[in-house]
């Protein structure tokens, strides 16, 4: 993987609540996401570069279940907090004009789950024109099986998918 230029790329965490954190995920823990999403939040911002935190809200409940704000280090770490309604984060959150306003084109991924909010994300993402970066160990689904045929199938068609250990900022 070639270096990331930290004034272009935003690390998106997608969905690290919680009460999807505590799920049973596979093939990595939710709190070895977590520890691993923190890690690349905390070289981004060493490096100067944004981190933007998702996190879902169920729409037209008149409260949401317990456990569904961020948890608490990525919310202190993020550097905009956007809540989305749709599984995947673009759909009304201002996303697109956020990031555009930073001058990103290159987003890395991580969160929960694997298949669906950071897919669903990254779909939208490609669609708009961005570089995409995935890190296969600071993500997980609710199977094995369904992480498996994201990163080995679906993810690769509109990114990198590489192990936290590759990416770099400059």
């Amino acid at each position: 993987m070639r270096t990331l230029d930290s004034g272009r790329t935003a690390l998106v965490l997608v969905d690290l609540m919680d009460r999807i954190v505590a799920l049973p995920l596979a093939p990595h823990a939710g709190t070895e996401v977590l520890r691993a999403s923190l890690e690349l939040a905390a070289a981004f911002r060493a490096a100067g570069a944004p981190v933007v935190a998702l996190r879902v809200e169920r729409p037209n409940v008149a409260e949401q279940p317990p456990g569904s704000g961020l948890v608490a280090e990525v919310a202190a770490t993020a550097d905009a907090v956007l809540v989305k309604r749709t599984i995947g984060g673009f759909q009304d959150t201002g996303l697109h004009d956020l990031l555009q306003g930073r001058g990103v084109d290159t987003l890395v991924f991580a969160g929960i789950a694997t298949n669906l909010g950071v897919e669903s994300t990254a779909r939208a993402a490609a669609d708009h024109g961005y570089q995409l970066v995935f890190v296969e160990d600071a993500m997980a689904a609710l199977t094995e099986a369904e992480h498996r045929s994201a990163v080995d199938l679906d993810l690769p068609r509109f990114g990198e998918v590489v192990a936290r250990e590759a990416v770099r900022l400059s």
